[in-house]
């Protein structure tokens, strides 16, 4: 199964870059109509929300949609896709960053919690603790 790395998803999603967009749908469309499911691996899963969030100015609700989307298309296939959904729905139902709730949603699956962590936002992440600095 081929993988994608976070430029071709920006590219695909953005469309900043015309012949790069016309590159990563070429791509994505061959791999598709030789029946090919493109696998995304869970650190670029990560690295899409910041890119979106910090390059391009994705709101929350934004970026919420974006990946949502992409879950939901059977072309896809994620790395820990079920740690992917419980990380949006934290993330939609909590101020942490994607990124924190996606580390407390892959501690969970593989059944080790809590994730300690010293950020505050993180701490209040149902399966995270917050270490006191005392």
């Amino acid at each position: 199964m081929p993988a994608l790395d976070t430029n071709i998803l920006v590219r695909f999603i953005v469309q900043d870059d015309a012949a790069q967009f016309a590159a990563a749908k070429r791509l994505i469309s061959r791999c598709v109509a030789d029946g090919a499911t493109l696998f995304v691996p869970v650190t670029v899963t990560i690295e899409l929300e910041w890119v979106l969030r910090s390059s391009f100015g994705f709101g929350k609700s934004d970026v919420l949609q974006t990946l949502s989307g992409l879950l939901s298309s059977r072309e896809l296939n994620f790395e820990s896709e079920h740690a992917v959904e419980v990380a949006l729905q934290l993330f939609r139902q909590s101020p942490a960053d994607f990124a924190d709730c996606l580390h407390v949603a892959l501690a969970a699956q593989a059944g080790e919690q809590p994730l300690w962590t010293f950020d505050k936002g993180a701490g209040r992440i149902n399966g995270a603790r917050l270490v006191a600095k005392t």
